[in-house]
């Protein structure tokens, strides 16, 4: 049979460590031998990011602004050990920082549940959606080392020259300073995004700050939300029989630990950080947390929500065997695939990312999965895969899923007989932003 094709490019988004070799071994089990992948090729590698002065990771963003639909590997974010380790000019930023603050858009983290793994909070029996502001706070953050006595003041001058100031605190030594800042059109799109996605999934929406102790940054996330949602939201909540609730972020995390899940949670940009790493590992593991990028212009990024896995890279540059977690490194693929499918009206493609999904998912629920699973599941006793070995085992069982016509396509009909083709995996074609 035919391989399935695709009519636009996705823009690919390679990164470091062990889950650029992840990524390469998805690709060559679990989409070429299916799928005629079409790729605009970025190499976001911290080696690539030095050698190009981080240009490739503005390349990037504007390719998804082009056409649409992302997907990127994880990356690493320098800090001073990884400076000298790499022999970095400088630190760059946060491709993740660099890629959200060109879409403007908001982040939306949820765990991939299988039906061996509890959650180790026993109440939380339906995922929760972490859906986190993708621009300002620290991530825009300007900071200052005060070498010794002095005033720290914040400063703002408006077009015509008119200056407001406040003193931040007096310094009898040295010390640090840091400004952050956030726009009000952004945090409307923000506010926007969290009620359609609610509404989409049919879930309450939970929004949480400090206001009562950040009486105008917090405050105006606050004010926004409430305008938005009365404005354009409470009509259409209210015949889907779900809520909008705002509370402080310290009683939410009180609420949410006995609630059964099930709910929306939006956050500032920092406070989505934390939690969405909180929720991941309470529901099973950071291998198990999809994440979905989305601008208010319709432009979407999917990627894992966890790091480059430094650990076991060492080791598998040694020539260890590692059980890293691939799935949501799949299901990063899986998501850009299936919206590229939606976007473009192709049912096919749209059928292979479920039944991928859907093969990932099934492995696990059979007893085989990676290391950082294994300690989780109940029911069953776990067999122990490497990385390579368990992309293997849901090749097998995505053959199978495909070839039974067992997942339905994105137009409503069965898409049978779609089998791999026998062919090595053709080699993606070089680009300008890959480096040698």
């Amino acid at each position: 049979m035919a391989d399935i094709t695709m009519q636009n490019p996705i823009v690919e988004m390679d990164g470091d460590e062990m889950t650029r070799v992840l990524w390469a071994w998805i690709k060559e089990d679990l989409l070429h031998p299916f799928v005629e992948l079409k790729s605009e090729y970025y190499d976001l590698s911290l080696a690539h990011r030095e050698a190009s002065r981080d240009q490739v990771t503005l390349d990037a963003g504007k390719a998804i602004l082009r056409h649409q639909v992302g997907v990127k590997c994880a990356t690493i974010t320098p800090n001073a050990q990884r400076k000298e380790e790499y022999r970095l000019t400088r630190l760059w930023n946060s491709p993740n920082a660099t890629i959200r603050s060109l879409l403007d858009g908001t982040v939306f983290r949820e765990p991939i549940l299988a039906g061996c793994i509890k959650s180790a909070v026993r109440s939380w029996v339906k995922p929760i959606t972490i859906a986190r502001h993708a621009y300002g706070d620290i991530y825009k953050g300007v900071e200052y080392r005060v070498p010794g006595a002095g005033t720290g003041t914040l400063v703002f001058t408006d077009t015509q020259g008119k200056t407001w100031q406040k003193r931040i605190a007096d310094f009898e030594g040295p010390g640090i300073l840091q400004g952050i800042h956030n726009k009000d059109p952004s945090i409307a799109a923000f506010a926007h995004a969290c009620f359609r996605y609610a509404l989409d999934k049919q879930q309450d929406l939970w929004f949480a700050t400090k206001d009562t102790i950040s009486k105008h940054y917090d405050h105006t996330f606050k004010e926004i939300f409430q305008e938005t949602f009365e404005k354009g939201y409470a009509e259409a909540f209210k015949v889907a029989g779900i809520a909008y609730r705002y509370t402080l972020i310290d009683d939410a995390m009180a609420r949410a630990i006995r609630s059964p899940g099930g709910f929306v949670w939006a956050c500032k940009n920092y406070d989505g950080d934390i939690l969405s790493d909180m929720v991941s590992s309470a529901f099973g593991s950071l291998g198990m947390m999809r994440s979905m990028l989305v601008s208010p212009g319709g432009h979407y990024e999917y990627e894992a929500a966890h790091g480059t896995v430094s650990r076991h890279y060492y080791r598998h540059l040694q020539g260890e065997e590692t059980s890293t977690n691939p799935v949501a490194t799949i299901f990063a693929w899986t998501g850009a695939l299936r919206k590229r499918g939606e976007l473009d009206r192709t049912g096919p493609l749209v059928c292979f990312a479920r039944a991928l999904e859907r093969a990932c998912l099934e492995v696990i629920e059979a007893g085989t999965m990676t290391g950082d699973l294994s300690g989780l599941c109940e029911g069953i006793a776990p067999v122990v895969l490497s990385s390579r070995d368990f992309i293997r085992a849901v090749r097998l069982r995505l053959e199978g899923l495909l070839a039974a016509g067992a997942v339905e396509s994105g137009r409503g009909e069965t898409q049978a007989g779609v089998l791999p083709r026998k062919k090595p995996p053709q080699r993606q074609q070089e680009s300008p932003h890959t480096l040698p």
